[in-house]
């Protein structure tokens, strides 16, 4: 059975936020410690002016990571994501709780941590190898793969204050995966770099998890997290919310964040949105399993299920759904155009009724879904609600999906897998073609 790699107990860390004391002169500063010498030489003495505010950054984090895990820490802005890996990379003290960290520790938290902007990029590679404690010919053995990853060839002897950000985050990234840390914490490697290399920084990631060392890594990406990791953590307000499964923090965190899950039920007809004609009892998003699931393979098909009540027979009644991404862009609208209930009255009743999306369609990301039902002649709502039901799609790196091989973002609303066709002409010599080839003697 494999050892605990890191133990949170009680976490805490606590910082003081206040603002500086007015600028006096010199001239008043005398003079005010002249007339009330133990007034001002407290206020002198104050951190921040008598004005400061303590604020909990994390508060009692508890939790264990087994070595060879690959865990993802994911929350809102401010949930103590970064906060929380600096304790545990040791660049911070806890304010109480202690943390107990089993083995070498590389960490990539900002572009450029641990570098020395004077120093070339050769020597903070060996500078950082020295700092988790390597032997010089250890590093030496590692360097050219460093180097080849990170693509910084012609610029190993320049000094790294003159490297861009993206060179910058290759190079430390390369140094902090391949110096054999048993720990690697990494902190939004993906936001800087192109699409090439953040592939690399996931494969590599990937890699090191599978060699059994632990692997910590943070990002507002929830695809490369659930990509990556298949345990995760999530902090709200410094404070751990969720501890699991990748698929179930991620719902958790949905929910929480967004105010929406894949299940929304209505029990007592008379509280449920609706008219004196029909009322909506349950929208359900389902997996092609049939299961009630927020966390959808983009390759697979996703269901969406509406339960409604028809009080009142004898009107047209159209279930459609209206699916939104994260920016609030309208994916599409959908209604049912099915031969069964089309411009048929329906009697009175509770009805099911479910809409396949095909996979390889809905592009990566977050899902929000409006149901309705509608009559359409009279055009008459009889309700409507708002992000009633959410999901998330996340792809694979496998290159079976629209994505192919590309790592990277990609824009747009959807994302269809196509059919391509392509067709090879016979080879023609580029010279002929262009008109510019020279026979015998010319």
């Amino acid at each position: 059975m494999s050892q605990t790699a890191i133990r949170s107990e009680n976490l805490g860390k606590q910082y003081r936020l206040g603002t500086r004391p007015p600028y006096h002169r010199l001239t008043d500063l005398i003079t005010g410690l002249a007339v009330a010498p133990v007034k001002h030489l407290r206020k002198l003495l104050s951190p921040a002016g008598g004005s400061d505010a303590l604020l909990w950054a994390l508060r009692d984090v508890s939790f264990e990571v087994r070595e060879g895990e690959v865990v993802g820490i994911i929350g809102r802005n401010g949930a103590g994501k970064s906060t929380l890996l600096k304790v545990l990379s040791r660049i911070t003290e806890p304010t109480r709780g202690q943390v107990v960290v089993r083995g070498r520790v590389g960490s990539l938290l900002e572009v450029g941590t641990g570098f020395h902007p004077e120093l070339t990029g050769r020597e903070n590679i060996y500078l950082n190898g020295a700092i988790l404690g390597m032997k010089r010919a250890e590093i030496a053995r590692k360097f050219d793969r460093i180097v080849a990853f990170a693509e910084t060839e012609r610029f190993l002897d320049t000094p790294v204050k003159h490297y861009s950000s993206g060179m910058y985050t290759r190079l430390a990234f390369a140094v902090a995966a391949h110096l054999n840390p048993e720990i690697l914490v990494v902190d939004e490697v993906l936001a800087v770099g192109d699409a090439s290399f953040q592939k690399k920084c996931l494969n590599k990631m990937e890699e090191v998890g599978s060699e059994g060392r632990t692997v910590l890594f943070v990002s507002h990406n929830i695809q490369a997290v659930t990509r990556l990791c298949p345990r995760s953590i999530l902090l709200e307000q410094g404070r751990l919310a969720a501890d699991g499964p990748t698929e179930e923090v991620v719902h958790s965190y949905l929910r929480t964040g967004a105010g929406v899950s894949a299940e929304r039920r209505w029990p007592e007809l008379s509280a449920a949105p609706g008219n004196d004609i029909a009322r909506l009892r349950a929208v359900r998003v389902r997996n092609d399993n049939g299961q009630i699931n927020s966390h959808i393979d983009i390759r697979h098909p996703v269901g969406l299920e509406m339960e409604f009540q028809v009080l009142r027979e004898g009107r047209v009644l159209v279930p459609n759904y209206h699916l939104y991404n994260e920016q609030g862009l309208c994916l599409f609208v959908v209604g049912d155009t099915s031969p069964e209930w089309r411009r048929r009255p329906r009697p009175a009743g509770r009805y099911t009724t479910t809409c396949w999306i095909p996979g390889n369609f809905l592009s990566e990301g977050t899902v929000m879904v409006h149901a309705a039902l509608s009559t359409m002649d009279p055009l008459a709502g009889h309700f409507q609600v708002p992000d009633a039901v959410g999901f998330q799609v996340v792809d694979s790196l496998d290159g079976d999906s629209a994505r192919g091989d590309y790592a990277g973002p990609m824009p747009g609303a959807v994302r269809p897998m196509l059919t391509w066709t392509t067709r090879l002409d016979p080879e023609i010599d580029p010279a002929i073609a262009l008109g510019t080839a020279r026979g015998p003697g010319r």
